[in-house]
């Protein structure tokens, strides 16, 4: 069949919001209105071009679906390959409600008070090792974006001076967005990855960990050489933080991140998705929640203040709907045929014949990672590619993707955060960053080739 019309239209369609939600602050745009825009008239022009007979279908295991040649057994495929594209969105998408819900419970009982606790220096290098590698460890846990809000949240009730404090919230990204690479759990990307069988739990950990590391410990030893870096920081190390904990802190703090670190245990156990192992996690979380006293004279009055209904409040579903749009979108590129594979597949064969080594094509997702948003790209790479589960590549796109939005301020959603809460300028952390997260991230990815290389992955 022949590249026609409704092949352009669809493709044209998703290019034109893809740079809606690149350049949505210029447009002052939500990117989440671009996305179900993106959504909704994809699959409607796929669908009238292939009841027209003017497109075929492609679905997840290579059948190919003609309306005008196989009638009614054609339009079932199609409803059956769009069903599938919805159900693989909605595995991401309740997983991802289930761990916003339990991280937000934990803070409704302020359980990450308790980290402030943990900082017993004033030392500037001292604490920006604290603090890059806090951020690190719990990204890895409650992914990057959380991990930046509380960490800049601690920031702030430790650091009073907004110059110095800036240099930390840049650590905090860096580390946060290196942490979430190596953990199935600790970015949306790498969940994707998780989720679309393309890497299991462990071997995501074993082959990516070390890269983060070095992408993590090379900026922090280079902002730590820096002249602000240098001296003491004025703060009340006997400071009684326990004053604004609760009685459930301490116990909903340890809950909610066991119960978030249990979901790869779960599904290793089970072989069940990984959705379910959170919905587990939550279900436990909410019921501990409803029965633990925060407060020594704590009433019914009061209870729900702290409980779960108030957590699911303040979820940010703009987020979950955005994922939602551009995954779907995603998913009608992928059904499209072009020659005799899906459309992003045709697109990573011409790739792939312009550019021969596909390691240099993920270095430049990673580049691309730090301008455009890397769950697109993600999507969109792994409708490309149709290598076997833990293959080397599926690594290397997560470590590219995860860490090098650290490249701009506004490259991933821990920048933006950052940016948001701390009034972050882009220039000033362009020019004095951006080449830190740089070398960073090439380390990282030398490191990660070698491996290849040295047959270690």
């Amino acid at each position: 069949m022949e590249f026609g019309f409704f092949h352009i239209a669809t493709i044209l369609v998703f290019i034109m919001a893809y740079l809606a939600i690149v350049f949505e602050h210029p447009l002052k745009l939500d990117k989440t209105v671009s996305a179900l825009l993106a959504a909704a008239l994809t699959w409607a022009l796929v669908s009238y071009g292939f009841q027209l007979g003017e497109l075929e279908i492609i679905n997840g295991h290579g059948d190919v679906f003609n309306a005008l040649k196989d009638g009614e057994s054609a339009r079932h495929g199609f409803e059956l390959t769009l069903q599938h594209h919805l159900g693989k969105t909605a595995e991401i998408l309740f997983f991802l409600v289930g761990a916003m819900t339990i991280v937000e419970i934990i803070d409704l009982h302020r359980g990450f008070e308790v980290l402030k606790g943990w900082i017993k220096t004033n030392s500037k290098r001292k604490l920006l090792w604290i603090i890059g590698t806090l951020a690190f460890v719990l990204s890895a846990v409650i992914d990057n974006l959380t991990a930046t809000i509380v960490l800049v949240t601690l920031l702030r009730k430790v650091l009073h001076t907004r110059k110095e404090r800036l240099w930390f919230a840049a650590l905090v990204v860096i580390a946060a967005n290196a942490g979430g690479a190596w953990s199935p759990i600790g970015d949306v990307t790498t969940t994707m990855l998780w989720i679309g069988h393309k890497t299991s739990a462990l071997k995501l950990i074993e082959h990516v960990l070390a890269p983060a590391i070095i992408c993590f410990v090379v900026p922090t030893l280079i902002i730590g050489m820096q002249k602000v870096m240098k001296g003491n920081i004025k703060m009340d190390v006997k400071e009684n933080v326990k004053a604004e904990r609760l009685l459930s802190s301490k116990p909903m703090l340890f809950l909610g991140l066991g119960a978030i670190a249990f979901v790869p245990i779960f599904k290793t156990v089970t072989h069940l998705p990984p959705y379910l192992g959170m919905v587990l996690g939550l279900s436990v979380v909410w019921m501990v929640s409803e029965y633990i006293h925060p407060e020594e004279q704590f009433t019914a009055e009061r209870r729900h203040l702290y409980s779960a209904h108030t957590a699911l409040s303040r979820i940010e579903m703009s987020s979950i709907l955005f994922f939602l749009g551009i995954l779907l979108a995603v998913g009608a590129l992928e059904s499209i045929v072009i020659g005799n594979v899906g459309a992003l597949q045709a697109a990573a064969q011409w790739i792939d014949h312009q550019v021969p080594n596909q390691y240099i094509v993920v270095t430049l997702l990673g580049f691309l990672s730090a301008i455009i948003d890397n769950v697109p790209l993600v999507a969109a790479a792994m409708g490309m590619y149709d290598f076997p589960i833990d293959h080397a590549l599926w690594h290397y796109i997560a470590y590219s993707a995860g860490t090098g939005g650290s490249m701009l301020i506004i490259g991933s959603a821990a920048g933006v955060a950052a940016m948001g809460m701390e009034k972050i300028d882009f220039i000033w952390y362009f020019k004095k960053i951006s080449w830190i997260a740089f070398l960073g991230f090439i380390a990282g990815a030398l490191f990660f080739v070698l491996q290849v290389k040295l047959g270690f992955v």
